[in-house]
């Protein structure tokens, strides 16, 4: 197929393997591809992460990190950091996404709200990357530049301009006002694997430090199914309950507060999401993508009318037509 995979090839030939099937197991967002290798009656999964533009490093740091506080990873059983290839334990390929319904989300998003609190009580070492106010901005700046200009083709005048960095300030704010834990950046039903113990979780390489809510907004506002409001809104409710009694939120911040983060925090990342789709699209010839931007981006047009702060950045989208564009293809969500 390719230069990279005839490498691959080679590789498990050094260590022992010679025998064996090798079939794709998944691609994601970036340069990484993923193989299962089937081979005497056992599999396992290799990752092809070419070194020009992948680093291995954070992978393996931050599995052993999650790994750490309990999480059920992925283990390392052979690496080249050189030529971009690690060998990994198979978790199996029955991803959350495929068999989320009604009737199984309740178990299912429990188990992963679980792992997620034992991962916020975790110590965070010194080496994580800080969620700081450049990288926030900077992400929102993939909405602006590859959704709007790029995808829309819009130029926006001075004025739109100023609300939209204002908007952004905004955000930033409210992230970095919140308490700070182990973040693992994309925690959603596309990263979570039906396992045992549930659930498997990968894609953690860009683990950072940063706002307590990040992760349940990527979970339950998910880029890829939506649920409920209310549904939403009782599991929040619930994840401050616990975390408050784990000692990861203080007594004092009360259900509204945490709420009022989540919301914006999802805005935040909804924004940075549709424009890495949008990206995907047009950079890396992932056009499949572009069919996640309207539940994306619905996430972000319902929230606003509850934050008058966000007045303006609603008004400007509207301006924009962004909602009359999103009608082109429905989201998919799953009713109670």
């Amino acid at each position: 197929m390719d230069q990279r995979l005839h490498q691959l090839e080679q590789w498990l030939n050094t260590l022992g393997y010679h025998d064996y099937q090798l079939e794709p197991a998944s691609a994601d967002a970036s340069f990484r591809r993923y193989f299962r290798v089937r081979h005497a009656g056992a599999s396992f999964i290799v990752m092809d992460a070419p070194p020009e533009q992948e680093d291995t490093g954070p992978f393996i740091w931050v599995a052993q990190l999650l790994a750490d506080a309990g999480l059920h990873v992925p283990q390392i059983q052979a690496h080249d950091s050189e030529q971009g290839f690690l060998q990994l334990s198979d978790l199996g390929n029955e991803l959350y996404l495929s068999v989320l319904d009604a009737q199984r989300v309740e178990p299912l998003y429990a188990d992963a709200l679980d792992a997620l609190l034992r991962l916020q009580q975790h110590p965070a070492p010194d080496w994580l990357p800080d969620y700081d106010r450049a990288l926030l901005l900077q992400e929102m700046q993939l909405f602006a530049h590859w959704y709007l200009q790029r995808h829309l083709g819009l130029e926006l005048a001075a004025q739109q301009q100023r609300v939209l960095q204002a908007s952004f300030e905004h955000l930033a704010d409210v992230a970095l006002a919140q308490p700070r834990v182990i973040v693992h950046r994309d925690y959603h039903s596309r990263n979570l694997l039906l396992s045992e113990p549930n659930p498997g979780v990968i894609d953690f390489q860009d683990a950072v430090l940063g706002p307590v809510t990040y992760d349940p907004a990527s979970l339950l506002r998910d880029c890829y199914i939506a649920w409920p409001r209310a549904q939403v809104e009782q599991w929040v409710r619930d994840y401050h309950h616990q975390a408050r009694q784990a000692g990861i939120l203080g007594q004092h911040i009360d259900a509204g507060q945490f709420q009022r983060w989540f919301d914006l925090m999802g805005v935040q990342r909804h924004l940075k999401a549709s424009g890495i789709f949008a990206r995907l699209n047009y950079r890396d010839n992932k056009p499949g993508y572009l069919a996640d931007i309207p539940r994306t981006l619905g996430y972000v047009l319902e929230i606003m009318v509850d934050y008058p702060e966000l007045a303006a950045f609603a008004q400007l989208l509207h301006d924009l037509r962004v909602p009359q564009r999103l009608q082109e293809i429905q989201p998919r969500e799953v009713s109670a």
